[in-house]
């Protein structure tokens, strides 16, 4: 199942298909340093991580995924850890560049349940290769010896360092004691809680981000942008900007006029020197009131309800939200006539290599993408708009650049979650649910012309397309409720979109939720006692029940208090969440008590599932609450956190707990997992305090 590469140290790698001509694809770097590969055995996965155990005692895996924060790093660490019996502090975990084979794509909660396979069977394997050279150096039976501490140990006491027995090691291909990874009941790294192997180094500010990066000649560079979504320019008087100190280019395009400078201050203040005409975008005429009314209009019938029954309905809708990642988007690019290198942050970097040769005119093979960990992305950075506009700048001022995008860029430009409307009928009869219904229309994207008005069948208006109806993209099989259905519609608009964390879940499932609390009241049920009731899942059941006995649900709250509770499924992993909030002044609600369980099967990093849960928490708290964006005459209006007003640290809840459910099946995804409930418990605890039925979120807006 792995490649070994003909090296002077121990390096392995996990391959891309079958093919025996080659290891192309496999790091290039790994290549580089030890000459070229040699395929000894191959096999089918997709990962290609690439492992090295150096001279040094270092266990090196260049990882094809990105690093934002969600702790990848440390959660791989430790399953390379775990099987070669290494200490956690020689695990070295760079991030691999843009491949021209595999799997580089980080998301949709999908890393750690698509390495643990793979980056365990590499290790397991390099573990037995070097007891193997052990054995045969002391002329011991391998089995005797045993590991620890990123070393071989003898019977007798005598130990040899992995980076002694490298070379050695690098030699076998048919270790003499098994290759396997250990069975769940021998794990002592994985599932231990575990801090951040690069934690100290994001303290200290030895991390190393984008805009942190010193590549030779690369100068600071700010884009000055349109008032509106999609205008263009008509004309730039430049004349004072250049005549600036510390201004060393200025030129067009096709987001602006991009300014190059001897430091960011220095740009940012010609590019407020510029004089530039703008023609307004092709939604220039359109608000939120409007863009509300088409969707409302393009939300599909929900049909007739069963005869008989009952109804509980609702209408929901929910505004655009900007990603916003603590680190704005930076990438540092060199094109030249014949090659470019890209440094950027990337969830996508060989698509992204792809879309900058193309748009550079170069072929993809004369392009470098280097990937960059990052600050934040929660679905941002799978887009890869701002390295595309660095290498065109690059290209047109003759230079390396350091392009930044601003707050404001960002917000107002960049990409953000399409605003929805939801319409769910739940049916009733004989004390229980009978069907439900759930139909939806969002905005999806026709951002300079592309998307669905390009293949035809759809008719544009105004830069407005409203398209026919189509299959929901889930829907709510969580539960026990007889005839469920699903439909959703779209309007199109000239804006950039992009998925926000959760996706479609974060929407659907809270309005969802919602329902489920007010059917449980006019049934006259307990909201746990009736999820219990029709719950299909015994996992989700089992969350809920945790939840509930942790956070005390149905203890008396004052007035103007009330607890809240929601879950959710998905990526074979399910949570549930209880909130208490305080909305005795419903314009300032606070939630003060967060409780999550849940249950992803093996948590690698105990402690990084709470931290990504907690994090989950407070986009629920952000969205249902108080972050949106509003569309004012084509333009977004806010324009930084101080009025994109995200929960801060006087909006997080006073108490936090996770509890992780002990399993033993293989990782499920948990990244995303807890934002849908997390929201949808938000939100029901908001109605209960208030006695009211919220249906536009967020609700402070």
């Amino acid at each position: 199942m792995v490649y070994s590469l003909a090296a002077s140290t121990l390096t392995l790698a996990a391959p891309v298909g079958c093919d025996t001509s080659s290891a192309e694809g496999v790091e290039s770097t790994a290549a580089e340093a030890h000459g070229p590969s040699r395929v000894l055995v191959t096999g089918a996965d997709e990962e290609m991580l690439v492992l090295e155990v150096t001279a040094a005692n270092k266990v090196v895996l260049r990882l094809p995924r990105l690093e934002v924060g969600q702790g990848i790093t440390t959660a791989v660490a430790m399953m390379i850890a775990e099987e070669l019996d290494a200490r956690l502090v020689d695990v070295d975990i760079p991030l691999a560049e843009a491949r021209t084979k595999g799997n580089q794509y980080t998301g949709g909660s999908s890393s750690v349940r698509s390495l643990y396979g793979p980056a365990r069977a590499l290790a397991a394997t390099a573990r037995a290769r070097l007891v193997t050279a052990a054995a045969r150096r002391w002329h011991l039976p391998a089995r005797s010896l045993r590991t620890r501490d990123t070393m071989v140990v003898a019977p007798d006491g005598r130990t040899a360092t992995f980076g002694s027995l490298t070379a050695a090691a690098a030699r076998i291909h048919r270790p003499d004691v098994s290759s396997r990874p250990k069975p769940a009941s021998k794990h002592r790294v994985i599932g231990r809680p575990t801090g951040r192997i690069d934690a100290r180094d994001i303290v200290t500010g030895r991390a190393k981000y984008a805009g942190d990066l010193e590549v030779a000649g690369a100068k600071p560079t700010v884009v000055a942008r349109p008032p509106t979504l999609g205008g263009r320019l008509v004309s730039v008087d430049d004349r004072a900007a250049r005549a600036m100190p510390g201004v060393h280019a200025v030129v067009k395009v096709a987001g602006g006029v991009a300014v190059v400078a001897e430091s960011f201050h220095h740009a940012f203040k010609a590019r407020d020197a510029l004089r530039i005409t703008w023609r307004p975008g092709p939604l220039a005429s359109l608000s939120d009131a409007a863009i509300r009314s088409r969707l409302r209009a393009a939300v599909p019938s929900v049909g007739a309800p069963p005869r008989g029954s009952a109804q509980v309905e609702g209408e929901f809708e929910f505004a655009f939200v900007s990603h916003a990642p603590m680190e704005v988007l930076t990438a540092v690019a060199d094109v030249r006539a014949d090659r470019a290198e890209i440094w950027f942050s990337s969830q996508t970097p060989m698509d992204a290599r792809e879309s900058i040769a193309s748009a550079i005119g170069l072929p993809k093979s004369k392009v470098r993408v280097h990937v960059v960990r990052g600050g934040g992305s929660f679905g941002r950075r799978l887009n890869h708009d701002a390295a595309i506009e660095a290498a065109l700048i690059s290209k047109a001022a003759r230079r390396p650049v350091k392009l930044m995008w601003s707050r404001g860029d960002d917000i107002r430009h960049g990409r953000m979650r399409g605003a929805s409307h939801h319409r769910i009928r739940a049916s009733h009869a004989w004390g229980r649910v009978v069907a439900f219904s759930h139909a939806m229309a969002s905005v999806s994207e026709s951002y300079e012309g592309q998307g669905l008005a390009a293949q035809g069948g759809v008719a544009v208006r105004g830069g407005v397309t409203t398209v026919a109806a189509g299959p929901l993209p889930s829907d709510s099989g969580l539960y026990n409720f007889g005839r469920v259905s699903g439909s959703s519609g779209s309007v199109e608009l000239a804006m950039p979109l992009g998925a926000w964390r959760s996706v479609d879940s974060g929407t659907m499932r809270t309005a969802e939720e919602i329902v489920v609390d007010e059917v449980a009241a006019e049934l006259g049920k307990d909201p746990v006692a009736f999820r219990r009731g029709t719950l299909r899942n015994k996992a989700v059941k089992a969350v809920l029940d945790k939840v509930a006995a942790a956070g005390n649900w149905g203890r008396p709250l004052p007035s103007g208090q009330a607890q809240g509770v929601a879950v959710h499924e998905e990526y074979g992993s399910c949570v549930a969440c209880l909130v208490e909030i305080d909305a005795t002044d419903p314009k300032n609600p606070r939630v003060t008590k967060v409780v999550m369980a849940a249950d992803v099967g093996t948590a690698v990093n105990p402690r990084g599932l709470e931290a990504q849960l907690m994090g989950t928490a407070v986009d629920g708290i952000s969205t249902v609450l108080r972050a949106g964006l509003h569309i004012d005459r084509g333009a977004v209006r806010e324009g930084s956190f101080a009025d994109f007003r995200y929960a801060r640290q006087q909006h997080s809840p006073l108490r936090f707990e996770a509890h992780i459910m002990p399993s033993r099946r293989e990782p499920g995804g948990a990244g995303e997992l807890g934002v849908p409930a997390a929201a949808g418990a938000v939100a029901n605890a908001y109605a209960r305090a208030t006695r009211t039925r919220p249906r536009r979120f967020p609700i402070n807006f």
